[in-house]
This record gives C-alpha cells, sequence and structure tokens, in this order.
C-alpha cells in the first residue's frame, strides 16, 4: 500500500467549515483508481466537470469522504482537491453551457 491516502488530509484544518458547497477536483493517474474514485463521488455530489465535482458536505460526511479517498488514492502520484466555498462564492459562480447554477442550499427531502 506504501503512500497510499498518508496526504489526502492534509490542510484538514482548512477544511473545518460547517455544512456547504465544496469543489472537489482531482487527477489519478491509474485507470482503475479513478474509475473508483469518480465512482465514490458520484455517491456523495454532481460531475461539472470530467474529473471536477461539486458536493454538499457536512463535516461528518466530509470525514467520511476523506476516509474513503484515504483507501483508494494514491498520494505518491495522485492529486485531489477539495475547496469549501461559502454561499456568496457558490452563489457567484459563472455558469455558462449546460451546467445549472448553484442553490444557496442543499436541496431538503420531499415525503409524498
Amino acid at each position: 500500500m506504501g503512500e497510499r491516502g498518508r496526504d489526502v488530509r492534509k490542510g484538514q484544518a482548512a477544511l473545518s467549515v460547517g455544512s456547504g458547497w465544496h469543489l472537489i477536483a482531482y487527477d489519478i493517474r491509474d485507470p482503475h483508481r479513478l474509475k473508483g474514485v469518480a465512482r465514490l463521488l458520484e455517491g456523495y455530489g454532481t460531475r461539472i466537470q470530467y474529473s471536477v465535482f461539486r458536493c454538499w458536505l457536512t463535516s461528518r460526511t466530509r470525514e467520511r469522504l476523506l476516509w474513503e479517498l484515504g483507501r483508494t488514492i494514491d498520494s505518491t502520484v495522485d492529486s485531489l482537491m477539495i475547496i469549501p466555498l461559502c454561499s456568496r462564492c457558490s452563489s457567484g459562480a459563472i455558469i455558462r453551457g449546460t451546467a445549472q447554477a448553484w442553490p444557496t442550499e442543499r436541496a431538503g427531502h420531499v415525503v409524498i
């Protein structure tokens, strides 16, 4: 396993914000790991571009995501960036093409 996942938690203090949108970008060298990371992130958010996702994360889901990514990513050759966005930043996003606007809060559950 070697260095796998060792640096995924680097900068954890910067991620100690509350719930909100996060922009996640990655560059994974191995096709097998690439598929695994993409599949994992699809469970947490929406794909914006090929290797870029937007995810609404709480502190708890962020910790779980980091743990799961740490089991998949090889930090000696792969890179990952998680950027927490305040509501002002996400509402100011300039969007063109087929991308959808970012709501300022996560959609709630609908009871039918």
